[in-house]
């Protein structure tokens, strides 16, 4: 058995879970600089539940797409927390369906028993901060890949 490489995802949906901290770097990786709005946010308090719909940079296609010469993509993907027991926000104004967020990383904090805290950050000082019972992530790409908007793929210039 060996593990899995970007390549073996070609042209199919990613669909990805994350049972436990050290399943969080992927995860982490594939949704960083996804964008979305508060619009897009979605906390089932009764249902212990988060839901972000991203617009997600498909970093796994990007050196193929260099290599072909064509466009970079982007995808629309769900991100799903489970068991989330509260969320507070910085930055995120609820329901503001005109500022774009940026997802910057997940981080996790572990907490007694296997809780513990899941923070988004988003770029400009913003995040989410949920409290979890358990690690129980899940990210499904939801459309087919589209033609990235910029035709850049994202910098980070190193500080």
């Amino acid at each position: 058995m060996t593990d899995a490489r970007f390549e073996d995802g070609a042209e199919r949906p990613l669909r990805l879970v994350a049972l436990a901290p050290d399943d969080l770097p992927v995860i982490s990786a594939l949704v960083q600089d996804a964008v979305f709005t508060a619009a897009d946010l979605r906390w089932s308090r009764k249902g212990r539940r988060v839901d972000v719909l991203l617009n997600r940079f498909r970093w796994e296609d990007r050196a193929a797409a260099e290599r072909a010469g064509r466009p970079y993509e982007r995808v629309r993907a769900v991100l799903t927390v489970q068991d989330v027991t509260g969320l507070a926000a910085q930055g995120v104004v609820p329901g503001d369906k005109d500022t774009v967020l940026s997802v910057l990383a997940l981080e996790f904090t572990p907490g007694a028993d296997g809780t513990g805290v899941l923070v988004v950050v988003l770029a400009g000082d913003g995040a989410l901060r949920m409290e979890v019972e358990c690690v129980n992530l899940m990210l499904s790409d939801v459309t087919r890949p589209y033609r990235a908007p910029s035709g850049k793929a994202p910098h980070h210039p190193e500080g």
